[in-house]
């Protein structure tokens, strides 16, 4: 009898233990589970990242933290003129996309021309100068290459863009980012 009794209750303590560690289980699942469609979220779709430095100025200002649109960029690519965020060696980098597969770049006397033609630039502030060049001068290339594109800073005198780096090879491109969400007084959409 001493032995049923003994037996029940080692019997009930380690159903309390399984309950326990159940109840603890069941608790600990829907934390799991938020922690895995955050990171899906993050490198997947939708991500902050923090501008630095002045490259893009006066479009996007030093400090801001824009959402980098990882889903899109997989789903439509880039077209000219998106904003872009590029992994350059340990960092990364937004600049704007000028040229695409086939086509041709130079600046001349300030002003922008892709395939001979002359194209506004309305995101670049009045006063910026830009340096004449050619793919040519650049890396002894017409056109800029299949599946790479060429990239520049709205503020070209502080830039380091295509005209140090190089193409930009698709692969390296994260995503397109043309919102601001920080500051507050410039929150918005920064597309063209």
């Amino acid at each position: 009898m001493e032995k049923e009794n003994k037996e029940n209750r080692d019997n009930k303590e380690n159903k309390s233990k399984n309950n326990k560690f159940l109840n603890f289980i069941k608790e600990l699942i829907p934390y799991i589970i938020i922690v895995v469609v955050v990171i899906f979220v993050k490198n997947y779709i939708i991500a902050p990242v923090e501008v630095t430095g002045d490259s893009m100025y006066s479009t996007l200002h030093d400090g801001d933290i824009m959402l980098l649109n990882r889903l899109d960029y997989k789903r439509n690519g880039v077209e000219r003129f998106d904003i872009v965020v590029i992994k350059n060696n340990n960092t990364h980098i937004i600049k704007r996309i000028i040229g695409l597969p086939g086509d041709k770049i130079e600046v001349k006397d300030n002003e922008l021309y892709i395939n001979d033609e002359l194209v506004k630039e309305p995101y670049i502030d009045k006063n910026t100068i830009t340096n004449d060049f050619t793919l040519k001068d650049l890396f002894n290339a017409e056109t800029v290459p299949d599946n790479y594109y060429f990239v520049l800073g709205d503020n070209r005198e502080v830039s380091m863009d295509s005209r140090m780096i190089g193409f930009v090879s698709k692969d390296k491109i994260e995503g397109i980012a043309t919102f601001t969400i920080f500051p507050i007084n410039r929150f918005g959409s920064k597309g063209i």
